[in-house]
């Protein structure tokens, strides 16, 4: 929970500006910031790609490009961010993803959340990522005791990981406010 009351901003901030120093990459070398946000809105809206550029200190000329494509917005930076270099659009850019679930979900506008027509007609558009899983679930005959053993060994694993130190060039320890 150290993250729950921290502002996207200053996550990504942090998250690039570490990036950016261990690549060796002078800021104004960036082309362009692009990140991934499935909320964008509160503490994740109002372009939070270009916020994160500004947060980090990076030259007022590398801009920053919000993407939101639900629970693949931060690949989605990935590959967008790929086939510019591919393209020769340029060669120097930061990919990623940013969320603030904390600080937006329980805010969340409602206001006309759906369209009536799509509502009636592709209910599926508005399916929450739970439903999808037990969709997948069930279609693919995937038991919860099954889901709750890989989701237990994958922790085991990554907390095994970080103990043994494999994640250390990943990590970039950051101050945060506790939540009261």
């Amino acid at each position: 929970g150290a993250f729950n009351m921290t502002h996207g901003a200053t996550l990504g901030a942090h998250a690039v500006t570490h990036a950016a120093l261990r690549a060796g990459i002078e800021p104004g070398e960036i082309e362009d910031v692009l990140m991934g946000c499935s909320l964008t809105e509160g503490a994740t809206g109002q372009n939070i790609a270009r916020q994160i550029v500004l947060r980090a200190g990076f030259p007022v000329g590398v801009s920053g490009l919000t993407v939101s494509r639900m629970c693949a917005s931060g690949l989605q930076t990935i590959a967008l961010a790929s086939q510019r270099v591919m393209s020769g659009e340029g060669d120097i850019y930061i990919a990623g993803g940013v969320e603030s679930i904390s600080c937006v979900q329980a805010d969340i506008n409602m206001h006309m959340i759906s369209d009536p027509w799509l509502r009636e007609n592709k209910p599926d558009i508005y399916m929450l990522m739970l439903q999808t899983a037990e969709t997948v679930a069930k279609r693919y005959n995937i038991s919860r005791e099954r889901q709750d053993a890989y989701g237990v060994r994958s922790q085991q694993r990554a907390s095994a990981a970080q103990a043994e130190g494999k994640f250390q060039d990943e990590i970039a320890p950051i101050k945060t406010l506790m939540a009261a």
